[in-house]
This record gives structure tokens, sequence and C-alpha cells, in this order.
């Protein structure tokens, strides 16, 4: 049955199909306009009738059918681009920044939840309502609340230009990326590349009417093989040539934006008296501020620098060797190429004997059956159905976005409750934006006072090896880590029980988010866990001990120079977050190698900086600018804590409810520092990451 308003129907069950460009706009407005009126009636409260509930909950009501609508319409935006789609969210997107930002700088809607904040009824609220009115007037304050009205003004105009500028940089980084297409004919300049890859280039090209040539893309899964395998010089050098100037030139340049966004947040910053953004992006994160974040980094760098130049050094000893050359710094299209020959040199292993252990649907099978063990769950594929047009779905069956996307269930094992679903869709393709990432489509709530549970919704997506020549699609094991950690996100959403949705799931400092997925890719590395999923998928044959035995010992290959380049994507992120005013306006590439100097091995030609396309810290007004460093600080945390499955049985149901209990289930109910200090009893312990690493 067709609705009106598609974009804001209430149904778990949304019809992808009916979310079109058209209904885009007046849904939105609709939106707007209800959330416009539910504030209102905020700012109308006598003093008497002010409540939790007629205050701080109305507020988080307000927004959540204009929160539906624009989340379903960003959504679609990732994963099935087009210009009519484009056009209507451009459109909106100053209407909906403007919308957001007034919220919290309306002088009368502030006074009102703030008179019912300081009053004595707070006290008396549950401990989780405390914290949600705390964070609340926290956001408030933050997003210039108690600004003066001309700087009020101004902050709405920052929050508006902030909001088109990153949008403007997704843009160009992805219609960059699909700007290049490279066509072989010439079978020979392949050599090397595993058949895995040419089979996908070939069946890239005939699905674009090129039969019998082979195509290339800047898609990480056409990309990477080529700079880690080909023998053809040339070819790796005009791939990684390309990949180097993503959204580096003509109309797709983003060297421009990059500035205007990153004075826009130091602006933002100065209006709320802050130094610099990173300080008003850390001060309720675990870091706390800019200083003490490039502290954390700056600590990490020192500790492996030595090992990090070393690992260099033998490495362009190893290229020397075998070219008979003289050693001296790599291409930067060499590195890829001449490691990879080393490691299967030094542990006579290569990944690509991997691959048949990694169908697609084994690994979501047996990692469904991890998470189902420790975490008492039930996981479970319904029937799903992609409709071109708005129609029936046919019984029992779920409408997806895309043919390869599905559709799953999670229920408690205990009470069969359903606590929620999600949807995954793992394949690259033109309309969809590069990387992999988990969103919540619909927050849910444990029960409560009489009501029945409310499941959540949400989403994993990923740019993985696609099926190829009659074959499921067999991933590398680095893929393979990639979903479960977006994985691990999404059972942060999924099995919350945070009753208040602002707080619920993956809303906690962003320096503690990655926790959850983090700590998930251990159970890539186990044997008992591995031998869950990792099946041949014609044999159903586990991986064999010798070769389990060589990937463990690779895995620690060039771990210093992997750790190292996630330090230099912080450090270089903090360094133009807390020290702007050094950097403002130069030279992209030049403060690029100022900051990262060392940082990085010596190559043989110079690197364009990465920061034009990196979606990270400038996609959207916040992102993970200031908090890149977050995925190390959680790796911190995730190596830690991992200690305990290994002390208690890596597939220990005791070990496993607990982490539920303790951190899945908490979301920013509480401080984050006492969620991981239940689960471990004491304050993490860097020691764990270093010696995981090899590196201590």
């Amino acid at each position: 049955m067709s609705t009106p308003h598609p974009f804001l129907a209430e149904d778990f069950e949304i019809r992808w199909s009916t979310l079109t460009p058209e209904h885009a706009a007046p849904d939105v407005r609709l939106a707007i306009a209800q959330a416009g009126e539910a504030l209102a009636a905020i700012k109308a409260l006598p003093e008497s009738e002010l409540s939790y509930a007629s205050t701080f909950r109305a507020l988080e009501a307000a927004t959540e059918p204009l929160g539906r609508a624009w989340g379903r319409l960003n959504h679609l935006d990732s994963v099935s681009n087009n210009p009519a789609q484009r056009e209507a969210l451009n459109e909106l997107l100053p209407e909906v920044s403007a919308f957001y930002s007034s919220i919290s700088l309306d002088g009368d809607l502030w006074q009102k939840l703030k008179a019912f904040a300081e009053s004595p009824a707070v006290a008396d609220l549950p401990a989780v309502e405390q914290r949600f009115v705390d964070e609340t007037c926290h956001d408030f304050i933050s997003s210039g609340a108690d600004l003066a009205p001309e700087e009020k003004k101004r902050m709405a105009e920052i929050s508006s230009e902030l909001a088109q500028l990153t949008q403007k940089f997704s843009e160009n980084v992805l219609d960059s990326t699909n700007a290049f297409e490279l066509y072989l004919s010439d079978e020979s300049r392949l050599a090397g590349l595993p058949a895995s890859a040419r089979e996908a280039a070939a069946e890239d090209a005939a699905a674009k009417g090129r039969e019998g040539e082979w195509r290339f893309t800047l898609h990480f899964p056409s990309l990477f093989p080529v700079l880690q395998h080909a023998e053809d010089e040339e070819l790796r050098r005009e791939i990684w040539s390309a990949s180097s100037r993503i959204a580096s030139t003509g109309e797709h340049d983003n060297t421009e934006l990059i500035w205007k966004i990153i004075k826009l947040r130091q602006e933002k910053a100065a209006l709320l008296g802050f130094a610099n953004f990173a300080d008003l992006t850390l001060q309720r994160r675990m870091a706390e501020n800019g200083e003490k974040a490039l502290g954390f980094v700056e600590d990490l760098h020192g500790r492996i620098t030595d090992v990090f130049q070393e690992e260099s050094r033998a490495l362009e000893a190893y290229k020397a060797r075998q070219t008979g050359q003289p050693a001296g710094p790599l291409q930067p299209w060499e590195v890829a190429y001449w490691a990879e020959k080393q490691r299967k040199e030094r542990y006579d292993f290569d990944d690509e004997i991997l691959r048949p252990y990694f169908p697609v649907n084994k690994v979501m099978a047996g990692m469904f059956s991890i998470t189902s063990q420790l975490f008492g769950i039930e996981i479970a594929e319904k029937k799903s159905v992609y409709l071109e047009e708005p129609g029936e779905t046919g019984e029992e069956a779920f409408e997806v976005w895309h043919p390869e996307c599905k559709f799953y269930e999670i229920r408690d094992a205990g009470t069969g409750e359903h606590l929620g679903s999600f949807y995954a869709d793992w394949h690259p393709r033109e309309s969809k934006r590069g990387g992999a990432w988990m969103n919540c489509l619909e927050a849910g709530l444990p029960p409560r006072e009489g009501q029945a549970r409310q499941p959540h919704l949400g989403l994993i997506m990923g740019n993985m090896t696609k099926p190829v020549g009659g074959k499921p699609a067999l991933l590398t094991h680095s893929e393979v880590e990639t979903i479960f950690h977006e994985f691990g996100h999404l059972l942060h959403q999924l099995l919350s029980e945070v009753p208040v949705k602002s707080l619920s799931g993956t809303s906690v400092p962003w320096d503690f988010v990655e926790l959850p997925s983090q700590i998930m890719e251990n159970f890539c590395w186990d044997r008992e866990s591995l031998d869950l999923f990792a099946r041949h998928y014609e044999t159903d044959e586990p991986i064999p001990e010798e070769l389990f035995q060589k990937m463990l010992a690779a895995r620690n290959y060039l771990s210093a120079t992997a750790f190292m380049r996630q330090l230099a994507f912080g450090k270089l992120d903090l360094e133009l977050h807390v020290h702007t005013d050094r950097y403002l306006d130069r030279d992209l590439d030049e403060v690029d190698k100022e900051i990262l100097a060392a940082y990085r091995a010596p190559l043989a030609s110079e690197v364009p900086s990465r920061a034009r396309s990196f979606s990270h810290l400038f996609s959207s007004s916040t992102g993970y600018a200031a908090g890149y460093y977050s995925y190390k600080w959680a790796e911190v945390l995730d190596a830690d804590a991992f200690t305990r499955f290994q002390k208690e049985g890596v597939m220990n149901e005791t070990t496993g409810r607990a982490f539920r209990e303790s951190i899945l289930s908490r979301g920013n109910s509480r401080p984050v520092d006492e969620s991981f200090r239940e689960f471990m009893g004491r304050d993490p312990d860097l020691t764990a990451l270093l010696v995981r690493s090899g590196l201590a």
C-alpha cells in the first residue's frame, strides 16, 4: 500500500522503491514543519508544566521524523547515487542544516530546557535520563546556545556552509574515483596478477561491452591487486598515479574545500571560546583535548620509530638484492609490490591461497555462529526482494535497495525477542561510495512501562571482491576482518538496551566507538573461531594447520609500517585541527610533507597529500575530524579487552555475555571508562597492543 510521504513512513520494513527523488523535498520539508511545531509546543510550556517528558524527551521526539527522512535520503545517496537524487539532496541540504542549527540557537527553547535542567526534579530521574539531560545541555552549549545574537547568526552560517562544503567534498571524491577507468587488451601486461583479479577485470570489461579486454578502476578490489602483484611497472605506476590524484585536479579538486572547511571549523571553535577545533571536539571524549590526543599519537610514534625505519631499510635492501641495483628509496608504486614479494619469500605465504577458504556466505554464517555463541543471540537471513518500481514484495519478503543486498534478523536466544534487523550490501558499484561502514536506520528501545520492545534497524556496507567466473565471492583475509569490524559496530547498536535513543548503541565518544568493532577482528586470527567460518568453498575443508601457522607468522610482517600509516593519518588530522594557524592556506602538499616527515619512509617520488580524498575528515561537518586517532586509541582498548577472552577462552560464553552486558548493551548510558572497567576490572593497559603487533 502506497503512502503519500514514503520518506516519513514509520514502517520497520522500509519500502525502498517508493523513496524516489520527487518525494524527498516535500517529505523533508513536512518533517521540518512538524518538528518546528513540536519545538514551539515546548517553548510555549508554562513553568508549572516543565517535566522530563515535556522538555527533553519531547525534544528528542520532535526531530525523529526528520532524522528518519534525512537519514534515508543520505543513505540512498551513499549506495545508489544518481543525478536526480543528488540534486534533491543538495537542494535540501541548506534548509536541513539551517533547521538543525536553529534548534540549539533558539534562546526561548534553551531557556525552557535550562529551567528544567536546573530544577530539583532532575535529581529524581533515573541515572540514564539525568545523563541525557546533561549531554543535551552540553550539546546546546557547544553549538552556541549561550552566544550573543550576532554570534548565533554567524554560528548558523558556519553550520550551513560546512554542510554544503563537506557534501561537495564527498561528491568530488566519488566522481573523481569513477572518472578513471583503464582498459587493457594485451594480456601480457597482466603478468603476476592473481587469477581472481584477472577474472574480475575481464567480467568488468565485458559488462561495459568490451569483451576480450580487462577493465581496471580505482575501487580497492580492482586497484590493490595491481599494486601488489603486477609485474608491469608502468601499469602499477599508472594505477598508483591515478589513485594519488583522486579529487586533486580540475572540477573535482578538493584542495580549496579543505582549507575552507578547516577555517570554518577553527572559527566555530573560536566563537565558542576554544583555542582550536580539536579542543572543542574532544572535550567530552576520552582524550579530553587536542594536545593530549597529539601526545598519544606522538608517544606511540616514538615507541615504534626504530622498528619502522628498520622495516623500510630492509625492504630497500631486499629490492636491491632482487634487482642488482643499489639500495635506495622505492617508488611509491613499488612499495606494495616488493613488500608482497618479500613476504612470500620470508614466510612462504601468499594471501591469495586463503581466498578459497573465505566465500562471503560462509564467512557471514560463521561470524553469526561465533557471535550467537558468545552473546546469546540468533541470527537468520530473511527472504528479500529488489523492486525497480513500487509494488508488492510478496509474502514474508523484505524489500532491499539493490539485488545484491540481503536482510537479516537478530533475536535473543533466551527469550526469542526480536532485538533488531539489518541489511548487508558487500560489493562495489559505480553509484556506491567507497569504503566500509555501518549505519543505524532506526534506533530501538528496550521494553519499558508496559510497552513492547522496539527493535533496532541497521546496515553494514562494504566494497569487497565480487563473485567472478561462476564462483562465489572469495574474500581476502583483510576483507574478512573488515566484515567482522563492521559487524562489531552493528552489534553495538542492535544489542543496545539503553532506554534513551540518543544515548543508545554507537552514540558514544568516538575514541570508544571503535572498541566493539576492532575487538571482533581478533576472531579472524584465532584457530577455534576461524574454523567456524574459514572453509574451502568446494571441499568444506578448514585451513590446513601448516597454512594457518604461516598466516600467523606473517601477521606482523611490516607491522610497524602499518602501525605508522595509521599514526600518520591521526597526526595529519590533529595537526590541521590543533595548530590550524600554522598551516592555513599554505600549499597543501608542502604542509603534508612537513607534518609527516618523521612518519613516512623515504620515497623516490613526491606523494601528493591524501587529504584531498580523506573522507573521514572532510565528508561531514565533524565526522572523524580531530578524531582519527580514535582508531589507535580503541586498538589499545580492544587488544587489552581481548586478553580476557584469551585467558578465559576465546569462545567462552560467560566472557561473551559479560562483554555484551558491560560494553555492547550500555551505549552512552554512563561514562564509557566505567563500562571498560566493569568488563576488565581495571583501566586500559597499552602493553597488549604492542605485544599483539610484535612491537614489544
